[in-house]
């Protein structure tokens, strides 16, 4: 258990309703395992709405669990908050700095509240400001940042004291393409320094640029956790996803695809019905043949390799592109 450093058995969080609806509960984290190794980048994947934050909230203290256990850091969740608190960083999705001074003073402030001496907090905060690129604007008021500009002070922030282990919930939502970019070579910087890294998102795409490992996340529950690769394969192969003009068609195509011997696997989800299959490419015309000779009217068809929205929508039977990408 060496290279563990945050581990979950059952944990839950439920919240009580208010005002006329106080007796009602929301069960908003339903029991949840997850295992995380020490230097890995640990992607916690799902739509807004899933339960990511709340998971978050719970491993970083915020939050108390309503049952279950966890141990973060080598420290039990429920007994050692505060030694916790001290081997963690934690970067929100709203960020947490004092948008009254500039970079340079957040930084400091946050080095001092940690331990650090005057001297040793001026030195941390002028390292950061060079390594996160922040030289040109860190003695403004960070209201007038750009939203790049906040998220890289945010990063910086959440690794002053150099943590464990950080904890990034929705790193990159709202930025433009080229500051996620340079996000992703930050976050992949921090790790190469050793700091393990949970990170939350519902872009695909970041889970997996950056993830060595990941956890799908939908109505509170863990429906999948493996590598970004091992999950991907386990879906079924490549996909080939049709577009019907109507749930009739879509039920008629779906009636003589199921007895194709090439189709390892078939879902239908709204318009669409997705095939399983292997060799994707070369089955291709072979799909399109079937289908006219059926008299079968098709608006699209595509060819996808692997995603993890594929490992989604096989868990859940919805997209996961649908929760807000």
């Amino acid at each position: 258990m060496a290279d563990i450093i945050l581990q979950t058995k059952n944990l839950k969080k439920t919240f009580l309703g208010k005002g006329k609806k106080k007796k009602e509960t929301v069960e908003a984290v339903k029991g949840i395992d997850l295992t995380v190794k020490k230097g890995e980048i640990f992607g916690f994947l799902g739509p807004n709405g899933a339960g990511k934050t709340t998971t978050l909230q719970m491993l970083t203290t915020v939050l108390s669990p309503t049952s279950g256990d966890a141990k973060v850091a080598g420290f039990d969740l429920l007994k050692e908050p505060q030694k916790i608190r001290e081997r963690i960083g934690y970067v929100s999705q709203a960020g947490g700095a004092d948008t009254s001074t500039n970079a340079f003073e957040n930084l400091i402030l946050q080095a001092r509240l940690y331990g650090a001496t005057r001297e040793v907090a001026e030195n941390r905060a002028n390292e950061l400001v060079e390594r996160f690129q922040m030289t040109e604007f860190a003695k403004r008021k960070v209201t007038s940042y750009s939203g790049g500009q906040k998220r890289r002070l945010d990063l910086a922030l959440g690794t002053v004291h150099q943590p464990e282990l950080i904890f990034l919930d929705e790193p990159t939502t709202g930025l433009d393409p080229q500051s996620r970019a340079y996000f992703w070579e930050e976050i992949k910087k921090i790790s190469k320094d050793g700091t393990t890294i949970f990170l939350t998102t519902h872009y695909l795409e970041e889970a997996d640029n950056l993830c060595d490992s990941v956890a799908i996340i939908d109505h509170g529950t863990v429906v999948a956790q493996g590598t970004p690769g091992k999950l991907k394969s386990q879906s079924g192969g490549d996909s080939i996803i049709i577009g019907m003009d109507s749930s009739k068609t879509l039920e008629k195509a779906k009636e003589l695809m199921e007895k194709e011997k090439y189709v390892k696997k078939l879902l239908s989800h709204e318009s669409r019905l997705t095939l399983y299959v292997q060799d994707g490419e070369k089955l291709l015309a072979d799909v399109l043949r079937f289908l006219d000779t059926n008299k079968i009217p098709i608006q699209t068809i595509e060819l996808s390799k692997p995603s993890l929205d594929d490992v989604f929508l096989q868990q859940t039977g919805r997209s996961l592109r649908e929760g807000g990408e």
